[in-house]
């Protein structure tokens, strides 16, 4: 599992580095510029030189008469994005490309190593001044866009530029449609915190804003480590492709708390977790645990034995469904593996529940928000066992303060964002509230709020899912970029999630554990299956994972 960084950490790992003395600013600029050309050559090699890498120097191509080939356009901010640009600008022009910079603010005003490659570039190129609403694309047909405006360091709204990026897209695609934007680090206007635009106050409302507040890149180059704003809100989508440039800070990781400015955040991602408890080597059924799902009335069943086929295939050792007596004949038409029992009310839940064997369960797909079901959360409850609380049991939670009262540290939530907002009303205000100034309020620090509210994990699911418990730890599992799984979009997944962590939780996992590994699990059936997936087909590919972990 990866950390992901804030801007804020992200510079204080690269002030480490320079006051080490090992590293100057000026040759991590040169790394982050380097690195930003070669992922442009790598992400389409036809724009690369014939010759290879090495770079030929401008005299090269004026006597060979092999200028121009590409037209770049390269935009620079008033900050060390900006002289990342430069390094951009100049490296491509060595490589033979028609090379037009425009910098947004004041040269004098350069940070000093930003102000060393402006006039590096300004020994070889011009530079034009830029101000919102300027036409960069000229008569030319143009190749390459590099948007090295604000990268990570954005902490102010900018007038006017959800609209000069607006007009700027719509120009492109009817002049330009083969036009490749780059973004350096992150796309400018994102916050690099939370994946927000940051918009100014006057704009807010305004259609162009919501439309295309921010640079759409094809690609974006980010350096050390990812931030929280590529994988979270609209951060995936305005990046494009992600890549990742190492410009030698592994060393100063260690010298730096990055956990100290904001809760531990790690990304889930990339690789199962791998913990140690998850195959069965010995032991009965009893000893890999027995969940309880309970299910709605008749016709009312069918999130419930979702549920318990998730809770069964990813390894508790019993599965029980418990539903009122008129709905037993329809869920014993539907499953075989998974029992049935006859929960009738909250003294039979109570009876059942005296089974010390079931350790997990899972209550609210399907179950209603009567009074009787309000019954049976507060019983689940009661019981002190590892539970997941989902869909209509969330709804109780929410408008029923006696009941939050109740959640403990076994419990894990699992709300999309409008059972979050029922649940959590003020947070989910200010999640929602236009993001005005950066760091702007993210979902990592919506949920690990929440968390710490409820006193239990709280799993906010998106594509951008994030986990938080009561300690502070918290982790995404991004369903983005080569991990993009929009399949998941479909009636009932959701459900088996559900069931997921409480098969897991039946498992001996912990309520942290269980939620981040039943969301990777989630997402990597569904990259499994592919296009066409169905909730019912979420719970079938998991022993394809499994063989695939070689578990």
């Amino acid at each position: 599992m990866t950390e992901l960084l804030t801007a804020a950490q992200m510079r204080a790992i690269e002030a480490a580095a320079i006051a080490s003395g090992e590293v100057t600013g000026l040759e991590l600029m040169e790394r982050a510029g380097r690195g930003v050309v070669a992922a442009i050559f790598e992400e389409w090699p036809e724009l690369a030189p014939s010759w290879g890498p090495a770079p030929k120097p401008p005299e090269y191509f004026l006597q060979n008469d092999e200028q121009g080939l590409h037209r770049a356009v390269v935009l620079c901010g008033p900050g060390n994005n900006g002289g990342d640009g430069f390094v951009v600008a100049r490296l491509l022009k060595e490589t033979g490309w028609d090379v037009e910079v425009f910098l947004y603010g004041d040269a004098e005003k350069l940070p000093p190593d930003a102000r060393v490659n402006y006039v590096r570039w300004v020994e070889i190129g011009g530079v034009q001044s830029f101000e919102f609403g300027d036409d960069v694309m000229g008569p030319d047909d143009l190749t390459l866009v590099v948007d090295a405006f604000f990268g990570t360091g954005l902490v102010r709204p900018l007038e006017g530029f959800g609209s000069l990026f607006l007009s700027f897209a719509e120009e492109r695609a009817s002049r330009f449609p083969y036009t490749k934007i780059v973004s350096v680090d992150l796309p400018s206007a994102v916050c690099a915190d939370s994946g927000r635009p940051i918009v100014s106050e006057s704009f807010v409302g305004l259609p162009e804003i919501a439309a295309f507040p921010v640079t759409h890149a094809h690609l974006t180059v980010t350096f050390h480590k990812a931030k929280r704003g590529h994988y979270l809100s609209d951060g995936p989508i305005c990046c494009g492709r992600l890549r990742f440039v190492d410009i030698g800070l592994d060393d100063f990781d260690q010298r730096v708390d990055v956990g100290q400015q904001k809760p531990a955040l790690i990304l889930t991602h990339e690789r199962w977790p791998q913990y140690p408890s998850l195959p069965k080597k010995q032991g009965h059924k009893y000893s890999h645990g027995h969940a309880l799902i309970l299910s709605g009335g008749v016709g009312k069943g069918g999130a419930a034995r979702l549920a318990a086929r998730g809770a069964l295939r990813v390894g508790a050792g019993a599965v029980t469904v418990g539903c009122p007596p008129a709905a037993l004949i329809e869920n014993a038409a539907q499953l075989n593996a998974i029992m049935l029992w006859n929960v009738k009310d909250v003294a039979a839940l109570t009876d059942i529940l005296a089974d010390d064997r079931i350790n997990a369960l899972c209550l609210g797909p399907g179950m209603g928000v009567s009074d009787e079901s309000r019954g049976l959360v507060e019983a689940g409850l009661k019981s002190g066992r590892a539970i997941v609380l989902d869909a209509d049991a969330l709804t109780l939670i929410g408008r029923d303060a006696p009941l939050f009262a109740m959640l403990h540290d076994r419990c894990v939530l699992t709300p999309h964002a409008g059972e979050f907002a029922r649940l959590f009303p003020d947070i989910a205000d200010k999640l929602a509230a236009p993001a005005t100034k950066g760091p702007a309020y993210s979902k990592v620090d919506a949920t690990c709020e929440a968390a710490k509210r409820a006193g239990c994990v709280v799993l906010f699911k998106g594509p951008d899912t994030v986990i938080a418990d009561l300690s502070g730890r918290c982790s995404i599992n991004a369903s983005v970029y080569e991990r993009s799984a929009p399949w998941l979009a479909t009636a009932g997944s959701g459900d088996v999630l559900a069931g997921f962590i409480t098969g897991l939780l039946a498992r001996g996992f912990g309520p942290m554990q269980a939620a981040e590994s039943g969301a990777w699990l989630q997402t990597e059936c569904a990259l499994s299956f592919g296009p066409g997936l169905i909730a019912e087909d979420l719970p079938e590919e998991l022993p394809k994972v499994f063989r695939a972990l070689g578990l």
